[in-house]
């Protein structure tokens, strides 16, 4: 429970039909055995303790009180376990028979919500026993308590506000307007539908996209418990398929006939965060009542996937496809600006490094959008003091193959003049003298972009922005930036994706020599020939950064959870103990706060994804805002460090 992490559990005991007391007790053994692996909500198929297949046995009395019997011994085995159980079963209430989920928690029964919507089509014919429960809430006597009872009733956790649990069954969710839409809007962050869908040919599939859509639609967690092996096969077959999602992704199921369970961890918070940002999401808790309970707050073991790398797609299909959508994204968002400026030429500085490559590819598309020759690319590449053979090489083979112009403006006189010009002692590699270079180099692209009629093209990415590492009106500026919202661990998979496309062999073997190429500003004195400037080694591996951006900004997380969950996504890795995971996150957030003030006055760019800094849209902070709460909080985790 701690950072908001819930341990949830869909489950489907075997069971035999109108058999309660087996049924209980194969309830009860699981449930155990949930608490024992740290489980705190726990959902069982509906009318689990009696069996989905009886028929008109769910009218016989002896059945009924079989069930609430069952219910009873549930209960007194729930004291000494720490969970949220629901179970399915029938009730006679108000002299009507309800198909209901019995909500409870440490012997008490917190609630008893009611079936919405009765199927009655094809195999289904519940309206034959059962009566379709009220929105409205009132209290009735199960089990010697005083109950609520209705479809408008939340349960929410003392101890973790953010888990609001509301609950559906089955056919709820495959209806036009299902029950759990008004739960969202009242303030459930954790859906559980006790079900009892049968298996026919395609239905998984489209199943487990009911539950993802709304978990997506509602930005909850969805959980899915369906009844499975032990159902009459008389008529039907149920496979026991259980699903958990949260906000559309799947995190954890147990297939069709599998026999096994869906269990994983719930972010609250993470669905929290997602609810505050998104202004449509408007609440109304118009007839809702919510039933409080308590729960021992323990730290869950994380067993979900943590994606070490959140802007890149694992899958290598869904990598590609993503890889082509956001180069033409930049590129259209380049040929608006070029279209809009009757820019004659699109200037680039090109280094032969990453981003200046990706900024260059996405020109050449750019142009040929346009029906322009991708000679009106002009491509700058501007030799000083720390540029390599390699990179120099590279620049020049890469612009050929992709026929662009290339022209060399050596900097060094200028720069030597500048320097002279503020009394800049050339021995000493200080800012200034890493600065001044970037400096002379926009001034020169500036001005070969008046010159031509053109506008100059920004190569810094998203990732630099977040550290502001770049030079305050040098390589930070230029006239349309269309890598601002790709981060570098992104960089790099799109210009891989060129090369696996690339026209030529030679333009494959440059890409990947690029690609292969330490990022650098090439800033500094060349070392035999060698980058002696390497930018991870001074501000910390991207793929950590990267990391470290997406949940400060997408979520808003605090820094000991984005510690936690670094440490479970990059598990394993030798090169990344507790104290380098902790050593960049300080600096990240040290730098992301220092250098707002770049970020405010960003140039334009087109927005990629979900994630990005332009001023003018997803991200607005002062330039002198202090980090000193975020620090702190670090500091609890290694007092140390401090």
């Amino acid at each position: 429970m701690k950072d908001g992490f819930l341990k949830a559990a869909a489950l489907s005991p075997a069971l035999r039909v109108a058999d309660c007391t087996y049924n209980t007790a194969q309830i009860i053994q699981q449930l155990r055995e949930a608490a024992g692996r740290g489980v705190k909500l726990a959902v069982f198929p509906e009318f689990c303790l009696t069996g989905y297949t009886c028929g008109d046995l769910f009218l016989q009395r002896t059945l009924q009180q079989g069930a609430l019997t069952g219910l009873q011994t549930i209960l007194d085995a729930s004291r000494e376990l720490d969970v949220v159980a629901l179970v399915g079963l029938p009730l006679l209430a108000r002299g009507k028979l309800y198909n209901c989920a019995a909500v409870l928690c440490r012997g008490q029964l917190l609630g008893l919500v009611p079936k919405t919507y009765l199927p009655n089509y094809g195999e289904f014919y519940e309206k034959r026993q059962f009566t379709p429960g009220s929105t409205e809430v009132e209290t009735i006597t199960v089990c010697g308590q005083q109950v609520p009872f209705g479809t408008s009733l939340l349960f929410r956790c003392r101890e973790m506000p953010s888990f609001v649990l509301g609950v559906e069954i089955c056919e709820d969710l495959w209806s036009a307007l299902p029950p759990s839409t008004f739960h969202a809007l009242a303030g459930a962050t954790v859906i559980a539908n006790l079900s009892a869908s049968d298996e026919t040919v395609g239905k998984a599939e489209y199943r487990r996209a009911l539950v993802e859509n709304q978990s997506a639609r509602l930005l909850c967690g969805y959980l899915y418990a369906s009844a499975g092996h032990g159902e009459s096969t008389q008529d039907m077959v149920f496979a026991g398929h259980d699903l958990i999602a949260e906000n559309g992704t799947l995190l954890a199921e147990a297939a069709p006939f599998a026999g096994g369970r869906a269990e994983t961890e719930l972010d609250c918070q993470r669905l929290e965060a997602e609810r505050a940002r998104n202004t449509s999401f408007e609440p109304s808790a118009d007839g809702y009542v919510t039933v409080e309970f308590s729960l021992t707050p323990a730290d869950a073991v994380l067993t979900r996937w943590v994606d070490p790398t959140p802007f890149v797609p694992g899958d290598p299909k869904r990598r590609a496809e993503r890889c082509e959508l956001i180069l033409k994204m930049q590129a259209d968002g380049l040929a608006k600006r070029l279209e809009h400026a009757h820019a004659k030429t699109a200037v680039i500085g090109i280094s032969g490094g990453l981003d200046s490559c990706l900024a260059l590819l996405v020109a050449v598309r750019a142009m040929k959008q346009l029906g322009r020759p991708t000679t009106d690319v002009l491509a700058v590449t501007m030799p000083c003091f720390g540029t390599t053979k390699r990179t120099r090489s590279n620049a020049e083979i890469l612009c050929d193959e992709l026929h662009v112009s290339f022209t060399e403006i050596d900097i060094a006189n200028t720069v030597h003049s500048h320097f002279a010009d503020i009394g800049q002692d050339e021995s000493v590699l200080d800012v200034t003298f890493e600065n001044g270079q970037a400096r002379v180099r926009t001034l020169e692209l500036m001005d070969t972009a008046n010159r031509t009629g053109g506008l100059v093209v920004g190569t810094g990415d998203l990732s630099e922005l977040a550290l502001g590492w770049a030079t305050y009106n040098g390589d930070h500026m230029s006239m349309y930036g269309v890598n601002a919202g790709v981060p570098k661990t992104l960089v790099r998979h799109l210009v891989r994706y060129e090369a696996d496309i690339a026209a030529t062999a030679e333009l494959k073997n440059v890409l990947l020599d690029i690609l292969d190429t330490p990022v650098s500003p090439e800033l500094l004195p060349a070392k035999d020939g060698e980058i002696a400037q390497k930018t991870e080694d001074l501000v910390g591996p991207y793929e950590l950064h990267d990391f470290y951006l997406y949940y400060v900004l997408r979520f808003g997380f605090g820094p000991a959870k984005i510690f936690r969950l670094a440490k479970a996504a990059f598990a394993g890795r030798a090169e990344y103990p507790d104290e380098v995971l902790y050593k960049w996150l300080r600096n990240f957030y040290w730098r992301f706060f220092a250098q707002q003030f770049k970020r405010s006055c960003l140039p334009d760019g087109p927005k990629i994804g979900s994630v990005t800094l332009s001023p003018r849209g997803d991200w607005r902070m002062p330039s002198d805002a202090a980090a000193a709460l975020w620090l702190a909080e670090l500091e609890q985790l290694f007092p140390h460090e401090g």
